[in-house]
């Protein structure tokens, strides 16, 4: 089988931005699509959230790439990769394969896809990162028959619809753990009883507890906790690098982001497993330790709650980026406080869900690792 350069077999067209001088610029009659318009999961591509007037292609001369083309986004971020479902324009966040009829360009796709480490390492700049046309043009593929490559795809075809019905299900097992919620506790906000301040400690004191330890702990970067409760415990630090400057937390605890916009997204999680039961991260997180009233899972499913979420972001004070929700506000949220057992119970129901979101994650790995090995 030989290997060729993909700019021997396909035609690379580099999207551009024209001027928008023009008010009716983003309202106009063709499709314009830029990388952020790309999903990870997407294939292919149809409808975009703009568009650019007959005016503007007009004065800036832009080349358009037709149905079927391969794109991929090659500067921040380098890798997103999708098919066009109709003639379109993009912004110089692209390279875009226009396919010759020795490839086929689902084919195209998945060898894209599958390389998006190796396409990461071939960006080149200071400010960011970029591949190049010529760069693009030297990237090199194994190309069995047209035959074989379509008989290829309908195999990646099946493996990918696979992984999509998995990460609907991992969708499923979420809204099941909020239904569960609902069921068990009802309006926990009507006719409020109770603050949180009254069942947790916000931010609790780490100097007496930390008084006689040393050793290494868990360290967590805001970037390392998700928008779903799971969190990336990857990194330890010597507690004496990390004892100033941050964040104290340990086992049994819930963080919430208090900045925007990691609130809003939902940043947060209950803290189990951490190195010596002990972390330290972002000073830009809460820490909420609850008292022998309160569960630690059923705490940070309340600070996950819409209600919590939208009063927390009404009451941020600052300005732009620097908006933070004040520590007033979680310590005087009012709420009815359910039983521990029941609680319990709840938090029992969670950690089964876990363990299928986890078995489902293990399969979602092994069929991408398959997909990946698909392609030579």
């Amino acid at each position: 089988m030989k290997k060729v350069k993909l700019g021997e077999i396909c035609e690379i067209v580099t999207g551009s931005t024209p001027k928008s001088s023009n008010p009716n610029y983003w309202n106009g009659e063709f499709k314009w699509i830029t990388p952020a318009e790309i999903s990870d999961d997407d294939f292919i591509v149809f409808d975009t959230q703009r568009k650019i007037t007959k005016l503007g292609i007009e004065k800036t001369g832009l080349k358009s790439f037709p149905k079927g083309t391969v794109l991929l986004s090659s500067r921040a971020p380098i890798g997103k990769v999708a098919i066009s479902g109709c003639e379109m324009y993009c912004n110089q966040g692209f390279k875009n394969f226009i396919c010759s009829n020795k490839i086929n360009n689902e084919y195209l796709y998945y060898f894209l896809k599958s390389r998006k480490n190796y396409l990461n390492i071939l960006g080149r700049g200071a400010t960011f990162k970029e591949i190049s046309k010529s760069i693009a043009y030297d990237i090199e593929i194994f190309l069995p028959t047209y035959d074989i490559q379509r008989k290829q795809v309908k195999v990646l075809k099946k493996i990918d619809k696979l992984i999509y019905t998995r990460k609907e299900q991992l969708i499923e097992f979420e809204h099941l753990v909020k239904s569960r919620f609902n069921e068990m506790f009802g309006d926990i906000f009507e006719n409020p009883q109770s603050k949180l301040e009254d069942h947790t400690e916000l931010n609790p004191n780490k100097r007496e507890e930390l008084l006689n330890f040393n050793g290494d702990v868990s360290f967590i970067p805001m970037a390392n906790v998700s928008e779903n409760g799971k969190i990336n415990l990857s990194i330890n630090r010597n507690i004496d690098d990390v004892r100033k400057g941050f964040t104290f937390f340990k086992d049994n605890d819930v963080i919430v982001a208090k900045i925007t916009p990691c609130f809003e997204n939902g940043k947060g999680a209950p803290l189990f497993g951490l190195l010596n039961g002990i972390g330290f991260g972002s000073t830009e997180f809460y820490v909420l330790r609850p008292k022998n009233t309160v569960n630690t899972v059923w705490l940070y499913h309340v600070t996950m709650l819409s209600e919590f979420r939208r009063e927390g972001e009404r009451k941020m004070t600052g300005s732009g980026g620097q908006r933070r929700i004040p520590k007033d506000f979680i310590s005087n949220f009012k709420l009815n406080i359910p039983p521990l057992s029941l609680q319990n119970e709840f938090a029992d129901f969670v950690a089964q869900v876990d363990k299928s979101q986890f078995a489902c994650g293990i399969v979602i790995k092994l069929w991408r690792n398959s997909l990946k090995s698909s392609i030579i």
